[in-house]
């Protein structure tokens, strides 16, 4: 993977079929790669995302349903991945669950559903994928969050799953070199998470608090997953904060 082309590789997103998973899956595309695109409920997005890719590279976009909390069920994405395009060179553990677990009404079902969706589901699912990558010598990159290091009031549940994948994606890649490079990508202030957009003075304060004093957008998250997979042979084991500088200036 090198020299702007992914011309002939496999990528495995999941939660690939809207928002920024299906602006990585375009990126990645475009790149010349060939995806595969989990999706759990968003069937129509993920069939229209497909209809484009296919639309633009014929064979080159195919659509894997799964309910990921059902950690048995993993294995078969990726045998699904390499089935249809003969191998596997990038999985994007992409899919979360974010919402408030505020102290005091913390759940157990809550602490399952974010600590499984947000770090379980990327341990298993790397597992099940790491002999294909290790065959291609291949790439997981994992969407962590600047929230992993610093607590967001009233998310202690969420911030503690993307904590553990921060130390997973490090973990994975001591585990799983040489052959394979692991690194993951933690986004600030990107979209607004559903519900939440009409909350403008929320906003406006997180936006302040940036470097840049602007929002990002999914395409700096795509054009991110891009760099590691193509330009960065040397790293990995890295979590690089994709925030405008809002990490550096709390």
């Amino acid at each position: 993977m090198a020299n702007g082309s992914l011309t002939g590789k496999t990528v495995l997103i999941t939660g690939g079929a809207k928002r920024v998973g299906a602006s990585v899956a375009r990126t990645l595309h475009a790149a010349g790669a060939s995806v595969a695109i989990h999706y759990r409920q968003s069937a129509r997005e993920a069939e229209a995302l497909a209809a484009e890719l296919n639309g633009a590279r014929a064979g080159s976009a195919v659509l894997v349903q799964a309910e990921l909390l059902d950690v048995a069920k993993l294995p078969g994405l990726v045998e699904f991945a390499v089935r249809s395009f003969g191998g596997l060179d990038v999985l994007i553990n992409n899919a979360s669950t974010f919402y408030p677990t505020r102290l005091g009404e913390i759940t157990p079902q809550a602490w399952d559903d974010l600590l499984g969706t947000n770090l379980k589901v990327p341990t298993f699912l790397s597992q099940a994928a790491a002999p294909a990558l290790r065959q291609s010598r291949g790439l997981i990159i994992n969407i962590v969050d600047i929230h992993a290091l610093r607590p967001l009031r009233d998310h202690t549940v969420y911030c503690t799953a993307k904590a553990g994948l921060h130390m997973l994606t490090r973990s994975l890649a001591k585990e799983l070199g040489p052959e394979v490079r692991v690194n993951g990508i933690a986004p600030g202030p990107i979209l607004w998470p559903s519900g939440q957009e009409a909350n403008k003075a929320k906003q406006d304060k997180i936006i302040e608090r940036t470097i840049l004093k602007r929002m990002g957008s999914p395409d700096d998250i795509a054009r991110t997953a891009l760099f590691f997979a193509v330009d960065a042979p040397y790293i990995t084991g890295q979590i690089l904060a994709v925030d405008g500088g809002r990490s550096v200036a709390w």
